[in-house]
């Protein structure tokens, strides 16, 4: 890991997180933002960040083209419940693992996450659509629970056809009516 490196890596995610907790107030979960992306500051993510900081993507994906698999990444989502992958579990019925549905916070958390991440990798190119763009690439192949990928998905639809400031308006308002949290 070079200094350049860790500099650069570290740069990136405080600019991330920034941007999340500032969709996290706009969207009425200010805590969650606050709290949003922490393990990245661990040895285990922040390590492997930096040695394979790219600044376009995500350098999880260096690591997986170099050893197979991203240490890191593996360490991220296990310990932070606005990854879809967190959202598995021992199924009784069929004796697998199978995504469960994610609690209505943390999809809204992931939203916010989605959309601070295109605006970081894409910069000056960014619009309202690159967040559902990326979501649509890898719809098919993506092992999630149905409601929570519809529920993502009609907010980044929201996103694209009516703009950040409305779909943040129309965030907030539903989440003072949702029961859960």
């Amino acid at each position: 890991m070079s200094f350049s490196g860790a500099i650069h890596h570290f740069n990136t995610i405080t600019k991330h997180r920034h941007k999340v907790i500032a969709h996290c107030f706009k969207a009425g979960i200010p805590w969650r933002g606050l709290m949003h992306d922490l393990s990245k500051y661990t040895p285990t993510e922040f390590c492997e960040g930096a040695k394979n900081w790219l600044g376009t993507r995500s350098p999880n994906e260096k690591a997986r083209a170099d050893k197979g698999y991203s240490l890191a990444w593996l360490h991220h989502q296990g310990r932070n419940r606005h990854h879809f992958e967190y959202w598995f579990d021992y199924n009784a019925r069929t004796h697998q693992r199978a995504p469960i549905k994610m609690p209505f916070i943390f999809v809204l958390e992931m939203f916010c996450d989605r959309v601070a991440a295109s605006k970081i990798y894409q910069g000056k190119n960014y619009t309202d659509r690159h967040p559902l763009d990326y979501f649509l690439r890898a719809k098919a192949t993506r092992v999630i629970h149905p409601e929570t990928s519809d529920l993502l998905e009609s907010w980044l639809v929201m996103l694209d056809e009516k703009g950040e400031k409305e779909t943040f308006r129309y965030l907030r308002n539903l989440r003072k009516n949702h029961p859960e949290y």
